[in-house]
């Protein structure tokens, strides 16, 4: 068993978004036979449409390698701060990780991130620099700063190119070499070898149920074993067992220190949670006192915005849609919620905007559901006058003004990364955003090339809608940022209401900044008026709050030419019919408002406004 230990490498790739992580696994895949050539594409480990389309990774996926007689069982991980839940799992599934850095880009935000990470886990790292075939590559300048950040030696630090395959046997035989092999398992009392697993991931397959993606830590299983979960209690049976390369391949058998799925049998999505730990059956005995492994702490949402079905007979299938998402993304949380104009839904809490706009786009794909999305906010502490606290994590729940004694909103630290040369559009950006600026750090210093790490703490709503763009922009596309929460503060918010055709849009409601109301408000009321469809009526858009509209415009009425059929004759057979046309418009207006539908595209243009 030791021997088979010793053969074994667990590891994962860590890095800042784009800095080549699925390039690097699709070559370890091709150099080590896993895949065949015949077979091999791009990204091959992103298997949703949707990482294809942008580029990047959304979920962590393992594979199994086999190469010079050992097991390396990899975690391909994503690199967008939205996506930091998967990364800390993956870390807690291996004893290795290759950190990435792109060489033209130096070391990002989210490089020091998933790092931090991997060091709180304990893990060896193996520093990578990548990309050392672009024309704009500055291998030195980028070992300089890995040297500084880790304290390692230059010779330590391997330069690969992922698209060329250049350096990347020698990150293998780096991960052989220095790679800890997983710890021998514990025994009880009886010297009997006990299983316990840990479950990093699961996702819901339409025929097989319930998979659920494991690390065995102690002892084994095997297909026809009965096994049970700590946490939920509950009890399955393993259907079947294996590895990934990197589709399902089928073992019949999981051993210590290896890395796998299990078809745990259950059918209600709810049994099998994420960072939950599998023991046999038959060990449950509480005697035994077996423990649980150390899972995975809490996640805190960071944005909430509602989700509707379009058509209320949806609901059903909207719930089955996010019961089974929930399964395959463990940072998504959710509440069911109603509201008067929307009807039957939920409020979902997730960890930034790309991770709302991955997630509705995941439900319109794969469960073909039509949604309405309310704009995204952050959940504020309501102090009411009567001494009680409650958190609103919609702007529709906000009390009267007249019962409020004051607000708080959430801050994060911020951690801003940017040449030397942007220093100053990246600074003012950040106060603009009512930043708190705390301390400067040099990560290089060579003249206007230099590239420093500020630290900022900063109202979570201020970078919640388009402060990363913002950043791009100003920073010529150089800087990054990386956030984590911080704490509460007081802050001088109110509800502002969208009015179209004098009715109030629920989804459009939101929670501002009193002294930037009216430029927010005016900047949806644009968007509306050059984005809705005419109608055969003249349509309000307003922006209002505590009643008083702060902007407005109006949307011409669609304008039929009555005269079109005319080719001459008296003037006055044209007027007869313009005041008939008049009349009717009038009619039309004190018969109704009418409604006005709202498309999809336009809530995300405000969205991204």
């Amino acid at each position: 068993m030791k021997e088979e230990l010793k053969k074994i490498r667990n590891f994962c790739i860590i890095a800042h978004i784009d800095h080549g992580k699925s390039t690097l696994a699709d070559r370890m895949l091709e150099l080590t036979g896993t895949v065949e050539k015949r077979k091999m594409k791009d990204q091959i480990l992103d298997g949703m449409d949707i990482e294809r389309e942008r580029g990047i990774t959304i979920k962590l996926q393992p594979v199994t390698m086999d190469y010079q007689g050992h097991q390396l069982n990899l975690i391909d991980t994503p690199g967008h701060v939205d996506f930091s839940y998967e990364v800390s799992r993956s870390l807690a599934a291996v004893e290795t990780a290759v950190l990435l850095v792109d060489c033209t880009q130096g070391i990002q935000a989210q490089t020091l991130a998933n790092l931090y990470l991997a060091l709180d886990q304990n893990l060896t790292i193996i520093p990578v620099v990548n990309k050392i075939d672009l024309p704009a590559a500055d291998v030195e300048k980028t070992k300089k700063e890995i040297i500084d950040l880790l304290g390692c030696r230059e010779d330590e630090i391997i330069c690969a190119s992922g698209k060329t395959g250049a350096g990347v046997i020698e990150i293998l035989d780096r991960v052989i070499a220095v790679g800890l092999a997983p710890n021998e398992p514990q025994v009880n009392d009886q010297d009997v070898e006990y299983l316990r697993a840990l479950i990093f991931d699961s996702k819901y397959d339409i025929y097989r149920g319930v998979v659920a993606y494991i690390r065995v830590f102690n002892g084994s299983l095997k297909k026809g074993d009965k096994i049970k979960l700590i946490a939920t209690r509950a009890e399955s049976e393993v259907l079947d067992c294996g590895i990934f390369k990197p589709d399902y391949l089928s073992t019949g058998h999981l051993k210590a220190g290896e890395i796998g799925y299990v078809i745990t049998g259950f059918k209600q999505v709810a049994d099998c949670r994420v960072g939950d730990t599998v023991i046999a059956a038959k060990n449950s005995d509480p005697s035994l006192q077996i423990e649980a492994l150390a899972g995975y702490k809490e996640v805190r949402p960071m944005v909430f915005a509602s989700i509707f079905p379009r058509e209320g007979n949806d609901f059903k299938e909207l719930r089955e849609a996010m019961e089974k998402l929930k399964l395959n993304d463990a940072a998504l949380s959710y509440e069911p919620e109603r509201s008067d104009a929307l009807g039957f839904g939920f409020r979902c809490g997730f960890l930034g905007l790309l991770h709302l706009e991955v997630f509705q786009e995941r439900l319109r794909r794969e469960y073909n559901l039509d949604l309405i999305v309310t704009m995204p906010s952050v959940a504020y502490k309501v102090f009411r006058s009567n001494g009680e606290e409650v958190i609103i994590r919609s702007p529709q729940r906000l009390p009267e003004p007249t019962q409020i004694k004051y607000i708080e909103e959430p801050w994060v630290k911020l951690d801003i990364i940017t040449p030397k040369a942007y220093l100053g559009n990246v600074i003012k950006l950040a106060q603009d955003k009512k930043g708190i600026y705390k301390n400067t750090e040099y990560l290089s210093t060579d003249g206007e090339d230099g590239r420093v790490l500020l630290h900022y703490e900063i109202p979570l709503a201020a970078i919640l809608t388009d402060f990363y763009d913002k950043i791009k922009s100003v920073s010529a596309g150089y800087a990054s940022i990386n956030y984590e929460y911080l704490d509460y503060r007081t802050a001088d918010v109110v509800k502002m209401d969208i009015m179209v055709a004098e009715e109030q849009i629920e989804a459009l409601s939101t929670i501002v900044y009193r002294d930037d109301a009216f430029r927010q408000g005016r900047e949806i009321v644009d968007i509306l008026k050059d984005n809705l469809d005419r109608q055969m009526f003249a349509v309000k858009i307003q922006a209002a709050i505590q009643g008083k509209v702060i902007a407005a415009e109006k949307l011409s009425a669609m304008r039929k030419d009555v005269t079109a059929k005319l080719y001459g004759g008296d003037v006055t057979r044209k007027r007869k019919l313009l005041e008939n046309q008049k009349k009717g418009k009038k009619k039309m207006m004190a018969a109704g408002k009418g409604s006005v539908d709202i498309s999809p595209e336009t809530f995300v243009k405000i969205l991204k406004r």
